[in-house]
């Protein structure tokens, strides 16, 4: 598939009275034992707004290979890659980002060079958030999708195992995960980003799970926002929840995202964990539905 035409899908069928939205009706039900969380945008808002901050840096790093390029087609180039690898290690941005310098006749950085600026410039955009965290000054559900500590708490309390998995440096995602209070819940293991992109995958975490476990595809259920993990999971026969977040708004459905997440192969579709209740009771083919 190519995750950058993302055709606009029409509404399937809502569970009555929610915000549900049921891709694939043909999921096996009522089986699932491990549950595999991405976090950026799926469980923490830390990091919101993080491409107004990746895409200008690599705009300014194409620009000064002398290229004729307008600044607006420049960001055009950049915006398509960034949201194609959106999921995957954020190495493999800043590797396709020294392609790009080096077609356009420029001597690129190393990837992880790219990578450390761009953290660098990240870290001091998110400061606020992070040190409004540690103070007190911000409560960890200001910075959270809305009622995710609820979802977790329900997940646990049907006995799921909880994995935790990011394309965001490792370090970063335990701080962060630790700065919201929830490190606890994931009891299968937090992964994330390495300096080298064949030590981790989304990929290999999935397998790791199925293995460890002895899980067959629909006893492994998944919530992400990007199109890598949602596609990952549909290819082992799990269980996908596409979370079309609005991060600013925390609250509606993002139109991108949502087209993305379901070429990618979401079985359900919800803006948020509003309706968590409901979208259990579903998954779990729980009587009163």
């Amino acid at each position: 598939m190519d995750t950058n035409e993302f055709p606009v899908y029409p509404r399937a069928r809502y569970l009555d009275g929610t915000d549900i939205e049921l891709r694939s009706e043909s999921i096996e039900r009522g089986r699932i034992r491990s549950a595999l969380f991405d976090f950026d945008g799926t469980v923490s808002l830390i990091r919101t707004g993080w491409q107004d901050i990746m895409v200008p840096m690599m705009v300014e790093f194409l620009r000064e290979c002398g290229t004729d390029e307008s600044d607006e087609d420049l960001r055009g180039v950049v915006v398509e890659y960034v949201d194609k690898l959106t999921g995957k290690e954020t190495l493999y941005q800043m590797m396709q980002l020294a392609d790009e310098v080096r077609t356009r006749g420029g001597s690129p950085l190393e990837p992880l060079e790219y990578k450390r600026i761009y953290n660098d410039r990240l870290m001091e955009r998110i400061a606020s958030r992070r040190d409004g965290l540690r103070s007190g000054s911000l409560r960890p559900d200001d910075l959270m999708m809305p009622r995710t500590v609820a979802l977790l708490d329900a997940l646990r309390e049907r006995g799921v195992a909880l994995y935790l998995a990011s394309g965001t440096d490792i370090g970063y995602v335990l701080e962060e995960a630790d700065l919201l209070g929830v490190t606890q819940y994931f009891d299968g293991g937090v992964y994330a980003a390495l300096d080298r992109v064949e030590d981790f995958s989304k990929a290999m975490v999935i397998q790791q799970i199925l293995r460890e476990h002895k899980l067959s595809g629909p006893e492994l259920l998944a919530f992400g926002d990007g199109y890598v993990e949602i596609l990952n999971t549909v290819e082992v026969g799990g269980i996908a929840v596409g979370v079309a977040s609005d991060e600013v708004a925390r609250e509606g459905v993002n139109e991108w995202k949502r087209n993305r997440l379901i070429q990618a192969g979401a079985a359900v579709v919800v803006p948020g964990y509003e309706h968590l209740e409901r979208l259990l009771a579903y998954l779990f083919d729980e009587e009163g539905l």
